[in-house]
């Protein structure tokens, strides 16, 4: 079995929420609050925020990781943040403006900021040789196919589709929804359901839903997984308990050559318990 890859990548999507998604293009970024709801923005980049003084006791501000957490506890007038990647210098303005909650209003989804393309930046001609080939050379990425796909999975879910970033190539597949897949996570108290399935070049990503069955909480181990896959990743680390909001989830599988259904293991082997118990039927 291959070695299983959680992608840090798809931060972005351990929610299951709708997301606005906001490109950084060098014109700064409006980011309404609602006093007293806190609200997620997730950056593709590890920044940390320039936090205006007068802010300080108006404005709650965590960030870990890439991902900024913001609480307004009374309204504030537009102001401007900074958020600065610590690996470049580059600054991205963001301008925030807190007003009180109307009567049912809902919750402000959360928000992910993606690099645009940087001014004057052109796509370099290949260079003339004599030894070209006839057949076209596949186009560079600069993100690894897995988070590439994942991602799309993740937006064609729980995302407003005016929101989704196309993927040139990526198409949704059929599947058998029915498929039984007791054998994905055996040690474990899940009932597993395929929700959608997509193909780019030689790689298939299958989204399955994770329902926990129990009365405890689940931790979520990509380890566990059973089968053949690329890269495995949980839109949540854990499961609450059974009828618990949080009792459900997404696990986004990327298999190479083939689907999800000749890369999960047969049931016959299913039936013996990766500790060395054989479960019972």
């Amino acid at each position: 079995m291959k070695r299983l890859l959680l992608l840090a990548a798809l931060v972005a999507c351990n929610f299951a929420h709708a997301v606005e998604i906001q490109r950084w293009e060098r014109i700064p970024l409006a980011l309404p609050l609602i006093v007293g709801q806190e609200r997620i923005v997730f950056v593709d980049q590890n920044v940390r925020v320039g936090l205006p003084r007068h802010l300080v006791d108006k404005l709650r501000l965590q960030s870990t990781g890439g991902t900024l957490y913001l609480l307004a506890k009374e309204p504030i007038e537009p102001t401007r943040l900074q958020l600065q990647n610590m690996s470049t210098g580059e600054i991205m303005l963001v301008d925030i403006i807190a007003t009180p909650a109307k009567a049912e209003q809902p919750a402000p989804e959360p928000m992910r900021i993606v690099a645009g393309d940087k001014p004057g930046a052109t796509k370099a001609a290949p260079h003339s040789t004599e030894n070209i080939s006839d057949d076209a050379a596949p186009a560079r990425r600069e993100t690894p196919l897995p988070v590439v796909m994942t991602r799309y999975a993740a937006q064609m879910l729980y995302a407003p589709l005016r929101t989704v970033e196309p993927v040139p190539g990526i198409a949704q597949v059929n599947i058998k929804r029915n498929l039984d897949l007791t054998t994905l996570l055996p040690t474990r108290p899940v009932k597993a359901g395929i929700l959608g399935a997509w193909r780019l070049e030689d790689l298939w990503i299958t989204a399955v839903k994770l329902r926990n069955t129990s009365s405890q909480p689940v931790a979520l181990d990509p380890r566990e997984l059973m089968g053949d896959f690329v890269t495995a990743t949980f839109q949540h680390p854990y499961l609450g308990a059974k009828g618990d909001s949080s009792d459900t989830t997404t696990v986004y599988l990327v298999t190479r050559g083939h689907g999800l259904p000749e890369s999960v293991l047969p049931l016959t082997i299913g039936l013996i318990d990766p500790k060395g118990a054989r479960r019972e039927e």
